[in-house]
C-alpha cells in the first residue's frame, strides 16, 4: 500500500488555517483577498511538486499531472462561508495535494465558489461546461456586487475558463468532514458516500399592505410576515406525509421590508428549498409545496408568488469508486466505517455529469460545519488520507 506523508498533510492544513483566521475557524469569502492568498499559495505548492498548475478565469485552479497513463481528478474547494470552518473543502484540496505528493496520478482540482458566495457552485460547473458568459454577467453577491468586478479586482479578468479534458480521468474523488452526527453517533470513522442528494429552491414572495401597527384595524391588515409564517406552519405539517425518510428543507432567508417595530410588512420573501436522494420523492414534495402556496393564495389576503431558483438532480457515486473506498476502509479500519448518503451539496455533484465520482466522510465532531467551532480529531483526518490514498491505487491498478 502506497505511504503518503500525512504529517505535511496536516502542516497543509494548518497553513490554510492561518490565511483569514477567525478565531478557530476561518472567514475566507470568494474571491476577497484571504481567498486569493490561499489560491496562490497552492499554486506554488502544486508547482513545486512538478505538476502543470494552472489558475483560470472564474477562478479554478487545476494542477496537471504530467506522466501519461490512467489519472484521477482529486480536489475540493477552497473559500469558506462567512466566519466559518477551517475544514469545510480546505481537507479536500490538501488530501489531494497528499496524494500527488505520494506520487499517485493525480490532478489536484480546486474549484471556485462552491460555497454560493455569487452562484450556484460556478467552479465546477465551469469545468463541465454549464456556465455561460451571460449567468456571470448577470451574477451578483448578497450586496449586489457584480460577480465581473470580483473577477477583476482578484486579477481573473483575460484568463481563459478551464474545462475537463474527455477521456483524461478514470473518475474525480473527494473526501469532506461530514457535516452531521451519523458517523459520531455510531463511533465509526470513515463514511463511504453512496450517493449526493438532490435540491430543489425557491423563492416565495408575499405582497401586502404597508401600514401603520397602531392605527390599522386588524380587520383591515394585509400583513406579508403573518402569511409567510402561516405558509411555513403549513409546509411543516404537510411534508411529513409525501416526503422520504432522509428528507430536509429549510426557510434559510426570510426578508421583512421594511423590517421596522412600528410598521405593518408589506412584503415578506423566503428561500425554501428541500433536499432527498430521490426524484420521485422531490417530484412528491414540489408538489405539496405549490399546491399550499395556491392554498395560501385562496385564503391570505396577501397573494404569494412561487419562483424556481435552483434544481439540483441526486447523483449515485460510482459503484467502482464506491467499491474501492470500502475495500480501502475495510483495510485500514475494519468494523469503523459505513456507507451513507450525502445530506450536503459538493462539486462532486456537478462533475457526475462528466466523471465518475465518489466521496468519502470523516467525522465532525458534533456535527458542526459552517461555524468556526468545525473540528475534526487529527487521528480521524490521517486516517481519512490513508483510505483516500489506498483507494485511488485500487482504481488505477
Amino acid at each position: 500500500m502506497i505511504t503518503v506523508d500525512t504529517r505535511r498533510f496536516l502542516a497543509d492544513l494548518d497553513h490554510l488555517r492561518t490565511i483569514g483566521t477567525y478565531r478557530t475557524g476561518v472567514h475566507r469569502p470568494t474571491f476577497g483577498a484571504e481567498d486569493m492568498e490561499s489560491r496562490r499559495w497552492l499554486l506554488a505548492e502544486m508547482d513545486a511538486l512538478g505538476l502543470d498548475a494552472r489558475m483560470d478565469g472564474i477562478g479554478n485552479l487545476l494542477g496537471r499531472h504530467r506522466g501519461s497513463g490512467p489519472r484521477l481528478l482529486v480536489g475540493s474547494h477552497i473559500e469558506t462561508q462567512d466566519r466559518a470552518g477551517w475544514l469545510d473543502g480546505a481537507l479536500g484540496v490538501t488530501a489531494a495535494l497528499a496524494l500527488a505528493r505520494a506520487g499517485l496520478p493525480v490532478d489536484v482540482g480546486v474549484y471556485a465558489d462552491e460555497e454560493g458566495h455569487w452562484g450556484n457552485m460556478l467552479g465546477s460547473r465551469s469545468l463541465v461546461g454549464d456556465l455561460d458568459d451571460a449567468e456571470i454577467d448577470a451574477a451578483r453577491d448578497r450586496d449586489g456586487v457584480p460577480l465581473r468586478d470580483a473577477l477583476a479586482r482578484a486579477g481573473l479578468v483575460g484568463l481563459p475558463r478551464m474545462a475537463l479534458e474527455p477521456g483524461r480521468y478514470r473518475g474525480a474523488l473527494e473526501i469532506h468532514i461530514e457535516q452531521g452526527t451519523q458517523l459520531e453517533r455510531r463511533d465509526q470513522r470513515i463514511g463511504v458516500v453512496t450517493g449526493i442528494v438532490g435540491l430543489r429552491a425557491f423563492l416565495i414572495t408575499f405582497e401586502g399592505q404597508q401600514d401603520h401597527t397602531g392605527g390599522t384595524t386588524m380587520a383591515e391588515r394585509r400583513d406579508a410576515a403573518l402569511s409567510a409564517v402561516r405558509l411555513l406552519a403549513a409546509i411543516d405539517a404537510e411534508f411529513p406525509k409525501v416526503c422520504g425518510d432522509h428528507s430536509v428543507w429549510t426557510a434559510g432567508r426570510i426578508v421583512v421590508e421594511p423590517n421596522q417595530p412600528a410598521v405593518i410588512p408589506g412584503r415578506c420573501e423566503v428561500s425554501f428549498s428541500f433536499r432527498d436522494l430521490s426524484d420521485a420523492v422531490l417530484d412528491r414534495m414540489e408538489a405539496c409545496l405549490r399546491a399550499l402556496v395556491r392554498e395560501s393564495d385562496r385564503r391570505e389576503r396577501c397573494p404569494a408568488t412561487i419562483e424556481a431558483v435552483a434544481r439540483l438532480k441526486p447523483e449515485p457515486c460510482d459503484p467502482g469508486i464506491v467499491a474501492a473506498f470500502e475495500g480501502a476502509a475495510d483495510a485500514l479500519c475494519p468494523g469503523a466505517w459505513r456507507r451513507m448518503q450525502s445530506g450536503a451539496l459538493h462539486d462532486s455533484q456537478v462533475l457526475a455529469s462528466r466523471l465518475p465520482v465518489g466521496m468519502l466522510f470523516v467525522p465532525s465532531i458534533g456535527g458542526i460545519s459552517h461555524h468556526w467551532t468545525e473540528d475534526t480529531t487529527r487521528e480521524d483526518l490521517e486516517l481519512g488520507c490513508r483510505v483516500m490514498a489506498a483507494a485511488a491505487e485500487r482504481l488505477l491498478g
